[in-house]
């Protein structure tokens, strides 16, 4: 890809000091620039690499005011925060705006697909699958029977959608991600544990990103479901039976236990664990590393720790933890003295 510096202004609509025809092939860091390269400056603590930058062409805001000669092409915008990540988006979408079906691609003949489908090769469609319009589907992915997948959808090489589930529109499901697995429950019978089957499936609404390797169960009955707007990082393992609200993002490494019902517009740090059947309000934020064992029935509250509870008195709690040690010592010569008496 090649565009001009005019032609990049145009797209932004901003205002060029420089060569209008200079020429840019990818994009870079403004530290790290190129000849060749677009970058751009938003934060001022990197100010000072806008002078030695090697980068050909370099957004910057409408009122940046250099203190020495800059080589670079400038286009100034209003925010140069912004026009480079619509820059970011342009970029992605022709990168990935694959087309075709690999004649190493298998599609069921029951199997209905929309418009502008690709699939890579060994990808598989399996019976009555419908699949919508504008769906990439890359190499190795195994698409179950009855899966629907609605139009504008992504899955990334290797995921594994298992039969029925249910994923809407603009998802992107990134690779090693398997969705519609058996859920985990056994009952212990004389014998041994005897597994329970699985006979649910699994539903994603629209505007859902799942990040790599995650793993979203089947439901024993019914659904387990990932509402409007959920956003996942790596690594997060949702069990049978669990819904998350709308607009909800969880970071990678979360374990959700069965049956939880968590809200919208949550916000789950780092290895975050949940166990089942519990309600977590909406616009519950829990940070990094801590453990839910207790619903949260207030909306809004910030939970820390394992097991959490409000983050500002988990704070001060902390603060006690840290002495103990002193505290103990402090007790143990008051105990001494006393017993001296």
């Amino acid at each position: 890809m090649e565009f001009t510096a005019k032609q990049i202004a145009g797209i932004l609509n901003g205002q060029i000091e420089g060569d209008a025809d200079v020429k840019i092939t990818k994009l870079s860091k403004i530290e790290e620039g190129e000849p060749g390269s677009i970058s751009f400056l938003a934060n001022p603590a990197y100010t000072q690499y806008i002078y030695g930058t090697k980068a050909s062409l370099v957004i910057v805001n409408k009122d940046f005011a250099p203190t020495a000669p800059v080589s670079a092409t400038l286009i100034r915008v209003e925010s140069a925060a912004a026009a480079f990540a619509k820059l970011l988006e342009m970029y992605n979408q022709v990168k990935l705006n694959k087309t075709g079906v690999s004649k190493h691609a298998y599609i069921s003949e029951s199997a209905k697909v929309g418009e502008n489908l690709y699939a890579g090769e060994f990808a598989v469609v399996s019976d009555n699958a419908r699949i919508g319009n504008n769906v990439k589907i890359y190499p190795q992915v195994y698409v179950g029977d009855n899966v629907v997948i609605g139009d504008n959808t992504t899955l990334f090489a290797g995921v594994k959608i298992y039969s029925d589930t249910q994923i809407g529109k603009d998802c992107i499901i990134h690779s090693g991600t398997v969705i519609g697995s058996d859920g985990f429950r056994f009952e212990p019978q004389n014998e041994g544990n005897k597994k329970v089957p699985q006979i649910g499936n699994v539903i994603i609404e629209d505007d859902v990103e799942i990040g790599a390797n995650c793993a979203i169960d089947r439901a024993t009955l019914g659904s387990t479901i990932l509402r409007k707007g959920v956003k996942f990082d790596n690594l997060v393992h949702i069990a049978h039976n669990v819904e998350i609200g709308e607009n909800s993002y969880l970071a990678a490494c979360n374990v959700v236990a069965g049956s939880t019902k968590i809200g919208k517009n949550c916000m789950f740090s780092g290895q975050v664990g949940i166990v089942g059947h519990l309600n977590i309000a909406d616009n519950t934020i829990i940070t990094a590393q801590s453990g839910i064992s207790k619903s949260i029935t207030k909306a809004g509250e910030v939970y820390m720790g394992s097991p959490g509870f409000d983050a500002n008195k988990y704070r001060k709690a902390y603060i006690h933890f840290r002495n103990l040690d002193a505290l103990v010592q402090r007790v143990d010569k008051l105990e001494k003295q006393n017993k001296q008496q």
